[in-house]
């Protein structure tokens, strides 16, 4: 080949390749250049978002908040329509007014019956002594009788006085048995009567939540990021009104290699370096770090491959540790995890800023 032509070529292989490792270094400066026993990652600040949405469907009354309001746990958010709720909720008080009467009733007439029982009890206990008496009678009567000393009328007479008491007796008995019946009736509908009582109370106390819920209210502190509805508007059973964000629990997501993410624990201390705040490097602790790779098929084969698999690790910003910097802090920002890879060394001084050499 001509070697006038081998140069250029040459030159412009020379110039990709130079660029290819540019672009490498350039890629992973963070690794090379770190302070001795620090790595880094890049990574955004996160926060709890939450979807505030209505259990109950219904036309919206009042909408109470604007986005970018601070708002406390239990704040009254919004208020649905509830006139019919309030209708339901008197028939149901009715209702349970209607129940509880029932069971006053239904209580005394048992009563009525445990009494019944007592005064058919006596009378058994009064038709046993007069059978008993009776028996006693006939007994000494029809000796007599056969000694001529009692008329034959007189012995009768005492044998039928016997056998009315023992008809007697049993009469007694089986209005004693229709009394114990009637006492046996008399709680099926007490019971009857305090389940329905149950039903109605229950019934109540449904209305009186849904009532509560008709209340819109924050399940948290925090933002409203978003308001997905308007006053006036009518919204489904679930629907979602409001979006809130919560920033007193902000973390960064961010992703190490295999060869790293096998070395750091739960609880490990991390500092957050954000772009906005270069110079303040925010105390956090790992709080996650995923059992699984991410970036690469589940199986790998080479070692090239292996050093491609990465594990996402989440750190928690410590609350008391953010300083002036606290109200500044949104969700979003960018910015860089440092973590040390033997815990023993100190934290530096002072960590290199986002997008600077150290």
């Amino acid at each position: 080949m001509n070697r006038s032509l081998q140069h250029p070529l040459f030159a412009g292989l020379l110039l990709v390749v130079l660029a290819a490792v540019g672009w490498t270094g350039w890629a992973w400066w963070r690794d090379a250049d770190a302070p001795a026993g620090l790595v880094s990652s890049n990574g955004r600040l996160e926060a709890t978002e939450v979807d505030i949405g209505s259990r109950l469907g219904g036309r919206i009354r009042h909408m109470l908040v604007d986005e970018g309001e601070a708002v406390q746990a239990g704040q009254v958010l919004a208020y649905l329509q509830v006139d019919s709720l309030h209708a339901q909720l008197r028939e149901a008080r009715a209702q349970q007014q209607r129940a509880s009467q029932g069971v006053t009733v239904a209580q005394a007439q048992l009563a009525m019956r445990r009494s019944e029982q007592r005064i058919a009890q006596a009378l058994t206990v009064q038709r046993h002594k007069s059978l008993s008496a009776a028996t006693r009678r006939v007994e000494r009567s029809q000796p007599l009788g056969r000694m001529q000393a009692l008329t034959a009328q007189e012995v009768d007479d005492e044998e039928n006085t016997l056998a009315e008491a023992r008809a007697q007796l049993d009469a007694a008995q089986a209005q004693e048995e229709g009394a114990r019946a009637a006492i046996r009736a008399a709680e099926a509908d007490v019971a009857s009567a305090r389940a329905l009582l149950e039903a109605a109370q229950a019934a109540t106390a449904r209305i009186e939540a849904d009532l509560e819920e008709s209340a819109i209210r924050a399940p948290r502190d925090g933002h409203i990021q978003y308001r997905l509805a308007q006053a006036g508007e009518v919204v489904s059973e679930g629907s979602k009104l409001l979006n809130l964000i919560d920033l007193s629990d902000l973390h960064m997501h961010f992703f190490l290699p295999a060869e790293l993410a096998g070395k750091v624990r739960l609880g490990q201390e991390v500092r957050v370096v954000l772009d906005a705040a270069p110079t303040d490097a925010l105390p956090a602790r790992i709080t996650y770090v995923s059992r699984q790779a991410q970036f690469t098929p589940k199986a790998v084969e080479t070692a090239n491959e292996r050093q491609k698999l990465m594990f996402r690790v989440k750190a928690q910003l410590t609350p008391s540790s953010r300083g002036s910097i606290a109200p500044h802090l949104k969700a979003g920002m960018p910015g860089v995890a440092w973590i040390k890879t033997a815990e023993q060394l100190p934290w530096p001084k002072t960590l290199p800023a986002p997008g600077q050499s150290p």
